[in-house]
């Protein structure tokens, strides 16, 4: 493989923005003392495509954190960050691409993703969320699995 082959192997990242943001701290500023107790934090992601051109997919990374005492709502951070990403030109199948669009182009959104919801958590009176490492594979995996049944 020549080096032009494998340069055309790559995905390219033309562009990556802050589609929605959203940050609710309803309860302040008595949910910014700790004095209850640690809260009970959900963190929920999805991955959404939209093909905008032949081989040009907008990909969405969606986050939603809540943090909750008991009853009472203490945060709640919802996040889609996106990026259009241009795929190979090379001739590749279409459970591949869908792979390919699924799994690693939101591997590359992520740790921008995941810096954002850390600094507006923080910027928002709390600890910072640390979304741990998400494993695409397995999100995706899970998504054709419901798919098929």
């Amino acid at each position: 493989m020549t080096e032009q082959q494998h340069k055309n192997n790559k995905i390219t990242v033309s562009a990556q923005y802050i589609k929605d943001l959203s940050f609710e701290n309803p309860n302040s500023p008595k949910s910014l003392s700790n004095k209850d107790g640690i809260p009970n934090i959900n963190v929920e992601v999805n991955v959404y495509a939209k093909p905008l051109n032949n081989n040009v997919y907008e990909v969405s990374l969606s986050i939603n954190g809540r943090a909750l005492k008991e009853e009472t709502k203490i945060f709640e951070i919802e996040l889609v960050y996106a990026g259009v990403f241009i795929l190979p030109d090379t001739k590749i199948n279409k459970q591949d691409e869908k792979k390919t669009v699924l799994i690693e182009c939101p591997q590359l959104l992520f740790p921008f993703a995941r810096s954002i919801v850390s600094n507006v958590t923080r910027d928002g009176g709390f600890m910072p969320l640390v979304i741990q490492p998400i494993d695409f594979e397995l999100l995706y995996a899970e998504r054709v699995n419901k798919e098929t049944h």
